[in-house]
C-alpha cells in the first residue's frame, strides 16, 4: 500500500511551487559557462548584498557553532525602531513566506477559505491548500487587485485575505484610498495580509502600518530578499498588533532564523545608501525595459516593482529560447498567463543583453 494512502488528502494534487531556474542548473543542463549566464527570473538585487551586510556576516563566521538568538532581539528591535513600533509588533521568518505559514497554522483549518486576486503570488493558494482551506480567486481587471470585489467575496468562513502591493507577478499597485475603503468593509474575524516585499521600490507607498498601530487584525509582510539583496539567507518579517503577533509566535519553530541572516539583515536594514543605489538602478532599468517593450510593440504591465510583466506570445517557448542563450527569465503559465513572461530588472548591461536576446528570439522563425 502506498504511503500516499496515509498522507493528508489535500496534498494529493498539490503542485509544489517552482522557483526561478538557478544559474547552476542552466549551466549544467546546457553546457554553458556559469559566468556567461544572467538570471533575471527571481526579482533579485543585481547589486548583491549590502557591503555592510557582508562585513557583518564575515565578523560572525567564527561564532556559528553557537545557536542564534531565538527571539532575534537586536533585529526585531531595529525593525521596530525604524517603523516607530514596539518589538511586540514584530515577528521574524525564514523569508516572509514563513510568516504566511505561521498565519495558516494559527487560523486555517479544513472548510475555511482565503481570498486572493486572480493573478497573485502562488504561495498564498498553495499554503491554504496545505491546511485544507479553499481559495477564492477574485478577478483583477487590468491586473490590479479589485479590493471592492475582494471585500464583497468575504464569507463567514473567510479567515485570510492576501493583498500583495506591489503585486507579484504583475507589478501593479493599489492606492491608499482603495485600501482605506476596503478596510472599512473587512469584518473583525478576517486577517488581512499586506504582502509588501517590494514596497521599498515605490516612491510613496500606501501606509498600511496605521492599521497595525490601530490594533486591526492586519499583518504586513516585508523581506530582506529584494532591496537589501539577502535572498540567499531567507529572512523576512511580519508586522502586526501585539496580540496577533503573540499568536503567530506560538507557531514558530525555535531558531527559525539563523545568526548570519540576523546579522546581515540588521546591517542591511541600516544601510540606506545601498538601498538608495538599488532603487536608482531599478528605476533606470524599469524605464529602459518598458521603453524597449513599447518600441517593440509588446504589451506590458507598467510596474512599481523590480520586474516587468510582458506579453511575448508563447511564454514558455521564449523562456526556453532565451535560456539557450544564457538569459534566464520567468515563464508565467503557472499564473494562468501562458503568453507572458516576467523579467527582473538587472544592471544596465544585463538589461541591454536581455533586450538584445529577446529581439533575436522574437524574430526567429517558429
Amino acid at each position: 500500500m502506498s504511503i500516499w494512502n496515509h498522507a493528508n488528502s489535500q496534498l494529493q494534487d498539490l503542485v509544489a511551487y517552482e522557483p526561478g531556474k538557478p544559474i547552476e542548473d542552466v549551466a549544467r543542463e546546457l553546457g554553458l559557462d556559469p559566468a556567461s549566464i544572467i538570471k533575471l527570473a527571481s526579482n533579485e538585487n543585481p547589486l548583491g548584498p549590502s557591503p555592510k551586510a557582508q562585513e557583518a556576516m564575515r565578523a560572525l563566521v567564527s561564532d556559528t557553532h553557537i545557536y542564534p538568538d531565538g527571539g532575534g532581539w537586536k533585529l526585531r528591535r531595529a525593525i521596530a525602531d525604524k517603523f516607530g513600533l514596539d518589538m511586540s509588533n514584530v515577528i521574524l521568518g525564514c523569508g516572509s513566506n514563513e510568516v504566511i505559514e505561521f498565519i495558516g497554522h494559527a487560523f486555517l483549518k479544513p472548510g475555511d477559505n482565503i481570498i486572493t486576486a486572480g493573478h497573485a503570488f502562488l504561495v498564498y493558494k498553495l499554503m491554504a491548500k496545505v491546511f485544507g482551506a479553499e481559495t477564492i480567486e477574485v478577478p483583477d481587471p487590468g491586473f490590479v487587485h479589485d479590493l471592492d470585489a475582494m471585500a464583497a467575496a468575504i464569507t463567514p468562513n473567510t479567515k485570510e485575505i492576501f493583498i500583495a502591493n506591489p503585486n507579484n507577478p504583475t507589478g501593479t499597485l493599489v492606492t491608499q484610498e482603495q485600501i482605506d475603503r476596503f478596510m472599512d468593509k473587512v469584518p473583525p474575524h478576517v486577517i488581512v495580509v499586506f504582502d509588501e516585499a517590494y514596497y521599498e521600490f515605490v516612491d510613496n507607498p500606501p501606509d498600511t502600518l496605521k492599521y497595525v498601530r490601530a490594533g486591526r487584525n492586519v499583518v504586513v509582510l516585508r523581506t530582506f530578499s529584494k532591496i537589501q539583496g539577502l535572498a540567499g539567507l531567507r529572512i523576512g518579517y511580519g508586522l502586526g498588533p501585539p496580540e496577533l503577533i503573540e499568536i503567530l509566535q506560538r507557531t514558530r519553530q525555535p531558531f527559525n532564523t539563523n545568526a548570519l541572516a540576523q546579522a546581515a539583515a540588521l546591517a542591511g536594514l541600516l544601510d540606506e545608501d545601498h538601498q538608495s543605489k538599488t532603487k536608482a538602478i531599478t528605476d533606470e532599468g524599469r524605464i529602459y525595459l518598458q521603453d524597449q517593450f513599447a518600441a517593440m510593440g509588446l504589451e506590458y504591465v507598467p510596474s512599481f516593482a523590480n520586474f516587468v510583466l510582458v506579453k511575448v506570445g508563447d511564454g514558455n517557448a521564449v523562456f526556453k529560447a532565451m535560456m539557450q542563450q544564457g538569459v534566464i527569465i520567468r515563464a508565467m503559465a503557472a499564473y494562468k498567463l501562458p503568453e507572458w513572461v516576467r523579467i527582473s530588472i538587472g544592471t544596465m548591461p544585463q538589461n541591454h543583453r536581455c533586450i538584445e536576446v529577446l529581439k533575436q528570439v522574437l524574430t526567429q522563425p517558429t
